[in-house]
């Protein structure tokens, strides 16, 4: 077998230690020349008087049976607490270009672990194991976690907390002693929880020091955790949250953890997501078609349909130049407010008399896509479907259930009920032409039981399931994911949809933010980004046009604001909002996304450079009131610094009070400055508080 293998793929390189009964990734990122074991041996671990003679490999699965007295890879046991701490050997290994499989086997314990490692686009490592139960009774499996041994100069740890319509929000902390761990047990990606880790150097930036980050791709519960080990070794695990009890393997069944992503970088925080946007857009199931911009119906009408109205609302939508027309909650039986009607996925006869076909025909009729609202995993207890199925809830029967926004989870493990929403779907996506789907889901799993267990993990498979059959059915139709917003958001669920709701939040300055925070992992087209109405309907805030138009410009652009309210003057504005994303498009979901240390904490700054370096979009926005009089020069970063551009100012929207307070020289008619003098600094001009100033760029030679 071989002891060593040495991954490439655009410009990063994976070195993995195979002698062990998994790989050991020796290093990740920039080339590194010379033999292999000779680095190996360079990075074998001293072995301290107090502790066992030999220091136990620190490889993708570490063992607890070897002395490796951290969070051991494997746990779990068989009824009689045999097996609870198993030791593999290597028998087979298979490497590929940019891929290796390493089989090993626990006799004793009767397991067998294979271990999967790809190099993929962008230089994103991903990783995966795999357990089989070899033995005649079962095993429980308690744990499983993917180990990824960081530089001992990781001494900061940057993890994306937040709530329900406040995501993403990067939360950092010392890492110097311990763990840091961040355990999700909501049932989905969860708001707060994200399953992203990210480490470097203490004081790492968006555009400075060596950082590692990692995600777990999954849509259920997660445990990620940063460990600094007695030896000095530092380590990032991750794996999915396992409740008791959840997988209980039978003879040769097989438990597959998710797909791990790492990406390292020695150009800060930029490189890192860099590379995992590289990988996203490599995807054979990527976006191919421009994202178009859409209108969603729900902060325009929410729950009150009426046909001629939303016909109305259709018109204005083409006429500001939107592409797609998404009819959200409201349209079903029952459905007059959140309290009624999930589960009963037929066409409201009270509502739409002549069912979904009139508005359809109209939208399809301006040369605008129709699409459609669904929350196909869950169900009220004031429906037709529970009142006729109570048994199809996913409750522990032993308790009173407990209800969110007035609905209740709807067991996919159970085969009726999945076979009944999967028809309800794809039937009206037959009936109707229906080209994109909101998938929403709208609360956290508790207490998940199907047949007395614990179900998180096969509910969660479920969905994974029940999408890719829709898919497989009506392989034209592009599906959202939304959850409450960002609640579910991760790589598992684009593998199978086209975009996800960032938040429910749609105030821009929160938006600021949530979306910088989302780009650590996703690029613009990915993130769905709408103009609001001008006081936002989750925090009350009023904002001018300009600064919701320059935030929702940088991701997938929609509009959620009643346009038949608009005054002629904010029409004009929107229209021309929508011709300016449509006319930047290409670049803004093919380019590199840069955020920009600005230094004063009242201001944000990012942008979106081209991949030849021709052409840029930059963003800077006052987001609070600085402690100066204006934000100063702003470093302007990741152009070439040999070619010259032109800068200038696009002008959203009216500002309040006309254009920006007080004018820079430069700014009446543009400048040429290089790559080199742009990142010196571009001073600002002053700006009020909540106002954003954005930037064209192109290059001149």
């Amino acid at each position: 077998m071989p002891s060593f293998a040495v991954l490439n793929n655009d410009g990063a390189q994976a070195i993995l230690d195979l002698r062990n009964a998994s790989p050991r990734v020796l290093s990740l990122g920039a080339p590194v020349p010379g033999d292999p074991a000779a680095l190996a041996q360079a990075q074998e671990p001293a072995v301290p008087e107090a502790g066992a003679d030999v220091a136990a490999p620190l490889t993708l699965l570490p063992q607890a049976s070897l002395g490796f007295l951290g969070k051991p890879g494997v746990e779990g046991c068989r009824a009689d607490g045999t097996g609870s701490s198993p030791r593999f050997e290597a028998a087979e290994v298979e490497v590929e270009e940019q891929r290796v499989v390493a089989t090993s086997r626990a006799v004793g314990a009767q397991l067998e672990q294979r271990t999967e490692v790809e190099l993929r686009a962008g230089g994103v490592l991903a990783v995966r194991a795999a357990i089989t139960n070899t033995g005649a009774d079962t095993y429980q499996v308690q744990s499983v976690l993917l180990s990824i041994e960081v530089p001992t100069w990781a001494r900061e740890v940057m993890r994306l907390g937040g709530r329900w319509s406040s995501e993403f929000r990067p939360e950092r902390v010392d890492f110097d002693d311990g763990a840091v761990m961040v355990e999700n047990r909501s049932g989905r990606t969860s708001h707060d929880r994200f399953p992203a880790m990210f480490v470097g150097r203490a004081g790492f930036g968006e555009t400075h020091g060596p950082v590692w980050g990692a995600h777990l791709g999954w849509s259920g519960n997660s445990v990620m955790r940063a460990e600094v080990l007695s030896d000095g070794r530092r380590v990032l695990q991750a794996g999915e949250l396992l409740l008791a009890g959840e997988i209980q393997l039978g003879a040769g069944e097989t438990y597959t953890t998710p797909w791990l992503y790492v990406s390292a970088s020695t150009d800060g925080l930029n490189g890192v997501s860099d590379r995992f946007h590289q990988m996203l857009r490599a995807r054979s199931s990527h976006p191919a078609k421009p994202r178009p911009v859409l209108l969603n119906t729900w902060e325009a009408v929410y729950f009150n349909h009426d046909l001629d109205t939303l016909k109305a609302l259709a018109d204005r939508a083409a006429t500001v130049g939107a592409e797609r027309f998404v009819l959200d909650d409201g349209w079903f039986r029952h459905r007059r407010s959140d309290n009624a009607g999930l589960g009963d996925w037929f066409v409201d006869d009270d509502v739409w008399p002549d069912g979904l076909s009139p508005i359809v025909d109209h939208v399809t009729g301006l040369g605008l896509e129709f699409g459609l609202w669904f929350e196909p995993e869950m169900l009220n207890p004031d429906s037709d479907l529970y009142r006729e199925h109570p048994d199809w809830a996913l409750v522990d029967n032993a308790y009173e259930p407990v209800l969110a926004r007035h609905q209740l989870v709807l067991d996919l493990c159970n085969p009726d009920a999945y076979a009944f929403i999967k028809e309800r779907i794809i039937t009206i996506l037959g009936e109707y032409d229906i080209g994109y789907v909101k998938w929403d889901m709208n609360r956290n799993l508790v207490g998940p039981v199907h047949g007395g267990r614990a179900t998180v993990h096969h509910q969660t498979r479920a969905v994974y399931r029940l999408i890719d059959e829709i898919r497989a059915a009506h392989p034209d139709v592009e599906i959202e994911s939304c959850s409450s917003g960002g609640g579910r958001a991760d790589f598992a669920i684009l593998e199978r949809t086209d975009r996800v709701w960032t938040s429910d939040c749609n105030d821009a300055l929160d938006r600021q933010r949530i979306q910088r925070g989302c780009s650590y992992l996703l690029p613009p087209e990915l993130m769905g980004a709408h103009i609001g109405p001008p006081r936002a309907h989750t925090t009350g805030r009023t904002h001018q046009l300009s600064l919701r138009a320059a935030t929702a410009l940088f991701g997938h652009l929609g509009i959620e604001w009643n346009l038949l309210s608009l005054s002629d003057e904010d029409l004009a504005a929107v229209t021309e909002v929508v011709a300016t994303h449509k006319r930047l498009r290409p670049l803004l979901h093919t380019g590199r996304t840069v955020r920009f240390d600005a230094g004063d904490p009242a201001c944000t700054a990012y942008g979106v450079v081209a991949g030849d370096g021709s052409q840029a979009v930059v963003a800077v926005v006052q987001t609070a009131t600085s402690n100066a009089l204006g934000i100063g020069a702003v470093p302007i970063v990741g152009l070439d610094p040999d070619r010259t551009y032109a800068v200038t100012v696009l002008d959203l929207a009216p500002r309040r009070g006309g254009k920006a307070k007080k004018q820079t020289p430069w700014i009446a008619d543009g400048i040429e400055l290089t790559g080199a003098q742009l990142a010196h600094g571009l001073q600002m001009p002053i700006l009020d508080p909540e106002d954003a100033i954005v930037l064209e760029l192109n290059a001149l030679n």
